[in-house]
């Protein structure tokens, strides 16, 4: 737990006099108000203090009012989490082995290339669920592994002419570096196949002894039909398994569906000693193994993509049960796929955009939104519109906050009262309750997302608004509203260090998308200027339709005309492309 704690340092909070002040349990004095449940942010552990990241948008962490009961939180609400069991094929309510702690294994990547977005799906599917595991009080471990032993790996090194093991380890690091642009917390632990040999063939050797696996020339093979439940998991029935649909061929094999546990080593490929002879595993033996020795054989959680189904966790079950009777995991949990043109995106297909490649024209955090609003179960479409209606939606609610604390620190905190109106209280208790109903269901990130239009809204009104800016307990309620959010981002993963050095990076990725610079975009600025003056109107807006067209937006005001990021009137408007 130390060392989740250190990679957590960043973001334990820093309580100023204006935190202590505002956060008082005295009796609230204005007869408008009503309780408000703060929806707290991540806790690091059970009796870790609740998270904050960035200095500039700590002040939008102002009042959590909650009337004369004060310290009421919604963590004090019934908080049942359902989460759906493929192998009941069915929502499930959640109930960890042992109380308070939670055991999820989620299969890693294997590293023989740059990481696409089929894997950022699923990763920063479980880096929501890790989080709110977390949120909920739970002590989690969290192991996600790598394959670096593996035929892919292998073609792939004798093509580059490198040794396998390096260009995998070389890969590994890349995707830390993807997993850190996405905002992905890092997992308890990270193990990876190479340095696991010793239990992958202790387990093999188990698989044996129960009569569950057999040799052939220095090759280790399951038999399936010495395990009665498989297909259990996926649904398929064993007469349906053909080799050469994910299974190797192999006329040796007692049924086409047995799979490898030890391949004997080829000519070229790396190779470990074993009982059987010089060899290395077969894919699934890996997770298996390594499942077992940082959880044990019975655990809470197995993840994975939905295309791990079979055969990988159904394979991963048989060898586990022929391990251990005792080998249990409660949910199996998988993420639906990413398509394109309705088919999976694949590496295989070679139609795929690695997470690199979306990241040099997208803020990681915008391709992040985007992968939270589907449903983490559901098929999701790869579009260029999409992206940028996650960039202009991410825009939106960083300058909406933004703004929000800009104002908020204008006012000495000491003449703030412990107070809101009515009408803020129920904007933020609706937005708890649905946020806090559609996590526990399953994890619902997009009705998250959309229930935060109206308390944006509501602090657009406040600071912009005739109506607004003259509201009682103005800056009370935008100090309220913007801690709300923020928790909120905080526990989805999309707070950024900073509202300001973000709305700068997405005004940079829409500059680089519409192949402009700052400086031309402002000359463009200036020339509708003239035009408007000389009422040269016709020219003023083709202007403003031209930068449109390529994803500037601009925005006129008695201080000037301003520009930001939109999505582009070209994809908007498919007759506008043609023309």
């Amino acid at each position: 737990m130390a060392t989740l704690l250190k990679w957590y340092k960043p973001l334990l909070p820093r309580l100023s006099l204006f935190y202590r002040k505002t956060f008082t349990s005295k009796p609230l004095h204005s007869k408008t108000n009503l309780r408000v449940r703060s929806f707290s942010a991540i806790n690091c552990g059970s009796k870790s203090p609740p998270c904050t990241t960035c200095s500039e948008s700590n002040l939008s962490n102002s009042l959590a009012i909650d009337g004369d009961n004060f310290g009421n939180s919604s963590r004090e609400m019934k908080k049942e989490l359902w989460l759906y069991n493929t192998m009941s094929r069915q929502k499930e309510l959640f109930k960890p082995k042992i109380e308070g702690r939670v055991g999820m294994y989620v299969c890693g990547v294997t590293a023989y290339d740059l990481s696409h977005i089929g894997h950022a799906r699923v990763y920063v599917a479980f880096d929501v669920l890790y989080r709110y595991l977390k949120y909920l009080g739970y002590e989690v471990n969290y192991v996600r592994n790598f394959t670096d032993v593996d035929d892919k790996i292998i073609a792939r090194a004798n093509e580059l002419g490198e040794d396998p093991i390096n260009l995998s380890r070389r890969y590994c690091e890349e995707f830390h570096h993807d997993m850190t642009y996405l905002n992905c917390l890092p997992p308890s632990v990270e193990p990876r196949v190479s340095d696991h040999m010793p239990q992958i063939i202790d387990m093999i050797k188990q698989i044996i002894d129960n009569g569950c696996a057999y040799t052939i020339n220095g090759d280790v093979y399951f038999s399936v039909d010495k395990f009665p439940g498989y297909g259990r998991l996926s649904g398929r029935k064993l007469e349906d398994n053909r080799a050469g649909e994910r299974v190797a061929v192999d006329s040796r094999k007692k049924h086409p569906a047995d799979f490898a546990l030890w391949k004997s080593a080829k000519e070229g490929e790396p190779f470990w000693e074993s009982p059987w002879g010089p060899g290395r595993p077969g894919w699934h033996i890996e997770c298996s193994a390594m499942s077992a020795a940082y959880l044990g054989f019975s655990f809470d959680i197995h993840g994975g993509g939905m295309d791990l189904v079979f055969p990988h966790h159904e394979n991963e079950i048989a060898q586990s049960c022929a391990t251990c009777h005792e080998s249990n995991v409660s949910y199996w949990v998988h993420n639906g796929f990413v398509t394109i043109d309705s088919e999976k995106m694949s590496k295989s297909l070679g139609n795929f955009f690695t997470i690199r490649e979306v990241i040099v024209l997208y803020h990681p955090l915008a391709l992040r939104l985007f992968l939270m609003g589907t449903h983490y179960r559901s098929p999701i479409n790869y579009s260029e519109l999409q992206l940028e209606s996650a960039s202009d939606r991410l825009f939106y609610i960083y300058q909406t906050l933004h703004d929000c604390v800009n104002t908020v620190t204008q006012y000495d905190e000491a003449g703030l009262k412990d107070s809101i109106p009515s009408g803020t209280a129920t904007c933020i208790n609706k937005f708890q309750d649905e946020c806090l109903t559609s996590m526990l269901d399953d994890l619902h990130t997009p009705v998250v997302l959309a229930a935060m239009s109206e308390p944006l809204k509501t602090i657009n009104d406040l600071l912009h608004t005739r109506k607004g800016k003259k509201q009682e307990l103005r800056i009370e309620s935008l100090a309220a509203l913007g801690k709300t959010i923020r928790n909120i981002l905080t526990i989805l993963g999309l707070l950024p260090d900073s509202y300001s050095e973000a709305l700068q990076q997405l005004k940079d990725y829409a500059l680089k998308r519409a192949k402009l610079t700052e400086d031309q975009v402002m000359k463009k600025i200036e020339e509708r200027n003239v035009a408007r003056k000389n009422k040269e109107y016709e020219k003023s807006d083709a202007i403003r339709k031209n930068l449109a067209a390529v994803g500037i937006a601009l925005m006129d005001s008695p201080e000037g005309t301003t520009w930001r990021p939109a999505i582009p009137l070209a994809l908007q408007d498919p007759q506008f492309a043609a023309s």
